[in-house]
This record gives C-alpha cells, sequence and structure tokens, in this order.
C-alpha cells in the first residue's frame, strides 16, 4: 500500500473538534462541530492535508515526524478578533478605581483611560514598543491564539500611530503569530484636539487614512463610537474614507449607550461590529441582515464592573454571526486567554461550548477576512492546530483559570510546547 509522506502526524487524542467551511456559522449551524474519536490531523508544507480517524491517517500517511497528543482534544488554533496590545504602561490603578465605584466614563474624564495610555505611547521608543508587543504575542501563542488582529489606537497623532503601525509590521515579519493591523486613529480624541474635534477628524481623513493606506500598514479601521468618543456622523465620514482608500471597516459601537453603531456598521456593510452590550434589536435585525460579525467581549463588563450584558443568545438566535475576543488592552481587560474568554461566553451568553469553540475560532477568522485559510481543521487550511490538555471540547468550556494548551502547531510548525508534570 502506498503512503503519502506528510510532514507531521498529530495522534494519540481523545477527541478532534471542529467547525467546518470558510465562511461564518450563523443560527444553529454555529454549533455544528464535526467530532472525531481518536482523530488525527496529517500536516505537509505548512498545510492540514487530512483531519479523522486516527487509523485511516496512520493507514494513508508517512510522517517523518509525529505529535502525541497523549489523550488531549484536538482544535483549530484560537483567533482573537479584537485586542489593542501595543501600549507601553498598564493602569491597575484604574482598575483600583473602578473597584471603589469609579466609572470608565469619570475615569475618562479625570484625564485617566486611553489618553493615559497615549501619552505613555507617545514617550516610548519604537525599541520599547516592540519589546513589549513580542511579549504579548509570546503569552498569546502559549495560550493557544495563532492569529491576533491588532488595533493601534493609542498614539492619536500621525507620527505615534505610524510609529505603531510600523512596530507592528516589524513584529509581524518575525513573530510566529499571524497578526492582522487594524487602524484605530479614532479611539478617542487626543488632549491637544479636545477644544476642536473636527480637526482631529480632519487630520484623520485628510492626513493619517491617506498615509496609512498609501503605506500599506494596515488591513482595517476602527472608529470608537460612543457618546464619549466619535459620533455617527464623524465614523461614517472616516469610515467612508477608509473604504474608499481600499480598508476593511470595523466598528467598537454600543458599549456604553445605545447610539445606533450596530446599524451604521450595517449601513456600512462593516467586517465586524463589536461590544455590542446596548445594541438595540434594530441593531440586531439590521446586522444579521448584512452578514456583519459581532465581535463580542464578555469579560469587559466584568471588568469595567458594568451590569449591561451584550445579548449573545438573542444575537446567535436572530442569525447574527458571533465571535467572541479578549479585547486585550491596558484599561479596559487585561486578559489574553481565549479559553478563558471561552468559559465566560458559555456563562454570559448562554451559549454551548460547540458554539463558543466557533466563535473563537471560525467566526472570528472569518471577520478578520481569513476563513479561507484558518478556523478549522480541514485539507487546504493552514496548520494551526492546538493539543489541548482536556478530554473534549465541552471540558474547555467547564473548566476555569487553567491554561490548557499542551502544544500549538501554528503552520505546520510546533511553535510552542507546555511540559507537563504529572
Amino acid at each position: 500500500m502506498n503512503q503519502r509522506p506528510v510532514d507531521l502526524l498529530i495522534r494519540g487524542a481523545s477527541e478532534l473538534a471542529t467547525p467546518l467551511g470558510s465562511t461564518a456559522r450563523v443560527g444553529r449551524e454555529l454549533g455544528a462541530l464535526r467530532i472525531v474519536p481518536r482523530g488525527a490531523v496529517a500536516v505537509d508544507a505548512g498545510r492540514i492535508v487530512a483531519a479523522g480517524p486516527e487509523e485511516e491517517l496512520a493507514r494513508d500517511h508517512a510522517p517523518r515526524a509525529t505529535l502525541d497528543a497523549e489523550g488531549g482534544t484536538l482544535v483549530p488554533g484560537f483567533v482573537d478578533a479584537h485586542t489593542h496590545p501595543i501600549f507601553a504602561t498598564t493602569r491597575e490603578d484604574e482598575f483600583e478605581l473602578r473597584t471603589r465605584g469609579a466609572t470608565y466614563a469619570e475615569i475618562a474624564a479625570a484625564g485617566g483611560g486611553i489618553l493615559s495610555t497615549t501619552r505613555g505611547v507617545r514617550a516610548a521608543s519604537r525599541e520599547e514598543l516592540e519589546g513589549r508587543l513580542v511579549r504579548h504575542l509570546d503569552r498569546f501563542l502559549e495560550l493557544g491564539t495563532t492569529t491576533v488582529e491588532a488595533k493601534t489606537g493609542y498614539g492619536l497623532s500621525l507620527e505615534a500611530e505610524l510609529k505603531c503601525l510600523e512596530v507592528l509590521a516589524s513584529v509581524r515579519a518575525r513573530h510566529a503569530v499571524d497578526l492582522v493591523p487594524t487602524f484605530l486613529g479614532a479611539h478617542d480624541f487626543p488632549e491637544e484636539y479636545r477644544a476642536d474635534k473636527q480637526a482631529y477628524v480632519d487630520l484623520l481623513v485628510r492626513e493619517m487614512l491617506p498615509r496609512v493606506a498609501r503605506d500599506r500598514l494596515a488591513e482595517y479601521c476602527d472608529v470608537f463610537t460612543e457618546g464619549i468618543a466619535f459620533s455617527l456622523e464623524q465614523s461614517r465620514r472616516i469610515l467612508g474614507t477608509a473604504r474608499e482608500l481600499g480598508l476593511g471597516l470595523r466598528l467598537h459601537v454600543d458599549q456604553l449607550t445605545p447610539l445606533g453603531g450596530a446599524e451604521l456598521a450595517a449601513e456600512l456593510g462593516a467586517a465586524s461590529a463589536d461590544h455590542l452590550e446596548h445594541v438595540s434589536e434594530r441593531g440586531i435585525e439590521a446586522l444579521a441582515a448584512r452578514g456583519v460579525v459581532a465581535v463580542l467581549c464578555p469579560v469587559v463588563p466584568l471588568f469595567l464592573r458594568q451590569e449591561r450584558e451584550a445579548p449573545g443568545r438573542r444575537m446567535v438566535d436572530a442569525g447574527v454571526p458571533i465571535a467572541i475576543s479578549t479585547d486585550f488592552n491596558p484599561g479596559s481587560c487585561y486578559l489574553q486567554s481565549m479559553s478563558e474568554v471561552i468559559s465566560w461566553a458559555a456563562l454570559r451568553y448562554r451559549l454551548s461550548a460547540a458554539e463558543c469553540l466557533t466563535a473563537a475560532t471560525l467566526n472570528a477568522a472569518c471577520s478578520l477576512g481569513r476563513g479561507a485559510q484558518t478556523g478549522s481543521l480541514e485539507p487546504g487550511k493552514r496548520a494551526d492546530v492546538l493539543v489541548l490538555d482536556v478530554p473534549n471540547h465541552r471540558h474547555l468550556a467547564y473548566e476555569l483559570g487553567r491554561n490548557p494548551v499542551r502544544h500549538v502547531v501554528r503552520g505546520g510548525r510546533v511553535a510552542f510546547s507546555r511540559a507537563v508534570v504529572r
């Protein structure tokens, strides 16, 4: 019998669990996983060539190397579709202020929040920002995240935003984690433009966005559309310019107030609408009709001590494609673990473990234009595979507080392995 030579065979698993396809799953399809008891994955030239029963794959393939899952579970690499990983300082002082009752808006009005981080980023060197970003990406990798959407937004000037985007490009070229750069110059109004906000919008539209697009430094443009940030009309102008320049669109919307940001995201045909704690029923219907991915951040309200949740279950039932993310940043969610996000999404949004897994892999990849490349364990896709130290995919949502990642295969190469103490 002829066996196909392959670079790697991942075997010895109790279960393989994966969504299927290259488009975002909605409704009942969100929880429709392919489950293979004693499943295995064959990899060659960085791509998956087969995923299925170990007995079949071992029979048909001659691996140059094997990776023993030791009874664990195989799932796709996590995709984190909303992060802010470029910053120079942390804000644990603000965390303590919130524990004593201060709100996000009150801290921002007092000069903290985003503007506090902006001061640190502007003062930091490229080398300092690169070093911090690499450490963050190393941590993402060991927690099982193989693709990260990375926003700027803490520079808020042409020079500082370009510095952050250039840092992203430099690190992206050499790190195992796949970085998807997003320009978020419209994260807040910098201190020097607080008295003339329209002038800052003009700067974004006339100088910053054209430069970002010309130098191909970002794939997406994002705007924080909120009562304390950019209005609907300001957001529409910024995002309209970004679209004309060839950038994809993402929006922070309806996080703190029911401003109608979801409707704007649908109107513009955005790739994603993120947060959505205050989304209206009309907004939900609009997102579903246009197929805009709702990127939900289940730990953020907890971190900010806010009672209002995004209506995750309602959005799924209405046909909105959803993804889940950490929203890793120094102010409103200092968290990098997608397995932790999966647990909280199950608890807060009433999602099944299967729905959470799809939201953390395939749907998140689709929101980033990566659905044909990653997000599921299927032939032809990039071999981004996790070996989890859990007996099945349901255990991933069930267990809190431990990193379950034993091995990370990124692009067919073992990029991280954790020593298991028995």
